[in-house]
């Protein structure tokens, strides 16, 4: 069971991470080690060329290893991304891009994760991404 409730990271996600809000990042689902978000399309990310622009698309993949860590830690707000490293794998098609994050490993400090990212409607990934997350030590939190 995940530690953390899609409502409750929502909002905390609407308060504090403004560009989760601007780009209109939502959770479809959410389990312990495990998360699904959607960025919605929208012509404003797209790039020259037609294609949605890399930022983005790593910015959903950094809001959906956020959401897998808290699943497996709570509500660790300064649980934040140390290396990020994002393979793009082909173009995506004009549509929603649905992130798939899953966490490989849990340490005291640190976490290692993966996420996919998919075009919605197509099985084929666009992007593979991963993340090494620091996670403060107790009583750091604040």
């Amino acid at each position: 069971m995940s530690k953390i409730g899609v409502d409750e990271f929502e909002a905390m996600a609407q308060a504090q991470l403004p560009l989760v809000a601007q780009l209109g990042i939502s959770v479809e689902h959410l389990e312990q080690g495990r998360a699904w978000l959607r960025l919605p399309f929208s012509d404003a990310l797209l790039r020259p060329g037609g294609t949605i622009a890399g930022p983005a698309l790593m910015a959903l993949a950094d809001a959906a290893m956020y959401a897998a860590v808290l699943s497996m830690i709570g509500k660790v707000e300064l649980a934040v991304t140390i290396n990020l490293t994002c393979n793009f794998l082909r173009r995506p098609v004009p549509a929603d891009v649905i992130a798939d994050a899953r966490i490989l490993k849990l340490g005291k400090r640190l976490t290692f994760g993966e996420v996919t990212l998919y075009s919605e409607g197509d099985g084929d990934p666009i992007a593979h991404v991963t993340s090494t997350y620091s996670i403060p030590p107790k009583g750091d939190e604040e």
